[in-house]
């Protein structure tokens, strides 16, 4: 049955008005970030400090507002102890550049002489003056910072978690849309961060036992990138490989070691333990998790790809709940054509 003209005009406009919409929005989310980004995190604490809450309310008897200070500051207190780790590890980094540097050098002084004997003449030279030039400590320095980067903005995102605690009501459940979010996003949340920091406690300690600079640092980023699908896991992994390779006391045996066993853990956990525990409950397509990583990092960043998957998940039980956006939502989880058949059959 073909559609009739204004239903074909009908759909152009809302294609179009769909296609200015999203614009718009991108728009603004991206020039609304340093705001929106610290708000997200503290709707995520919320979730995970919640219950916590709710325990020391109904059990312990707490005051609501003593019980969410008593939360806050336990949050306050983890976050400021790895923001110090981290930084006492940074500045060991910053201690030992030099070091780093002249193994650099000499690693590159042994691969022109090894492609010279190959009869490959590079300049030696003039390599090395570029890595004289080159800031290569504080470059290395820059990218460890990137995860005090990411703490400091704690102070905020806790002031936005009180006003959202604040509004909470302990023990109480949700009905509705929002009880199915809540939901979906407790479960998410509490599975993923307990098998997140499983990954990094377990990434640390086997690259601690190795001698492993900023082994540390290595496992709180194995922490954090395990909330990216698929891509986060790799990058993990191939991290600590130029501080192995420029750490004078590191062998390939080490380096082989601090490759091949943090990226046992993660195949274990993110292909074995986390399907069978999460199974479908996020029920989205891996294409839209992959389309939806690429949107939000270039959006945010590292941090909006982090928040990719639990934003989109949110997105889609909004789509489910309107008609007009329900094939959106069907589309997100891959089931559009199924939909589609099963509709023309009860027709």
């Amino acid at each position: 049955m073909t559609a009739s003209p204004e239903a074909t005009e009908r759909r152009v406009q809302t294609i179009c008005l769909l296609t200015l919409s999203f614009i718009a929005v991108a728009g603004a989310l991206y020039w609304l970030r340093p705001v929106m980004i610290p708000f997200i995190l503290a709707i995520l604490l919320s979730y995970a400090i919640g219950p916590l809450i709710d325990l020391l309310v109904l059990k312990a008897r707490f005051p609501r507002g003593l019980a969410i200070v008593a939360a806050i500051l336990l949050g306050f207190l983890v976050f400021s102890l790895l923001g110090g780790l981290i930084s006492g590890s940074v500045k060991q980094l910053a201690a030992n550049a030099s070091t780093y540097e002249q193994e650099i050098r000499r690693l590159v002084t042994e691969a022109t002489a090894a492609l010279s004997g190959m009869g490959i003449e590079i300049g030696s030279d003039q390599v090395q003056g570029a890595l004289s030039k080159a800031p290569i400590g504080s470059t290395v320095v820059k990218l460890a910072n990137a995860v005090v980067d990411m703490l400091s903005n704690t102070f905020l995102v806790l002031i936005f978690a009180i006003y959202l605690l604040q509004g909470r009501r302990p023990g109480k459940k949700s009905a509705g849309m929002r009880g199915e979010v809540d939901a979906k996003i407790k479960r998410y949340l509490g599975l993923k961060v307990a098998l997140s920091a499983a990954t990094g406690v377990l990434t640390g300690v086997i690259l601690a036992i190795l001698g492993v600079d900023l082994a540390l640092v290595f496992g709180v980023l194995a922490f954090l990138l395990n909330f990216i699908p698929s891509v986060g896991s790799i990058v993990a992994i191939l991290l600590p490989i130029p501080i192995v390779l420029i750490s004078p006391d590191a062998g390939w045996g080490t380096l082989v070691l601090a490759v091949a066993l943090p990226g046992a853990v993660q195949m274990t956990i993110g292909n074995v333990l986390e399907p069978k525990l999460m199974g479908e409950s996020l029920d989205l397509h891996p294409i839209t998790v992959l389309l939806t990583l690429i949107l939000w990092g270039m959006l945010w960043g590292v941090v909006g790809m982090v928040l990719a998957t639990p934003i989109t998940a949110v997105l889609k039980i909004l789509f489910e709940h309107h008609e007009l956006t329900r094939p959106v939502a069907r589309l997100m989880a891959g089931r559009l054509n199924e939909d589609d058949a099963a509709e023309a059959e009860a027709g």
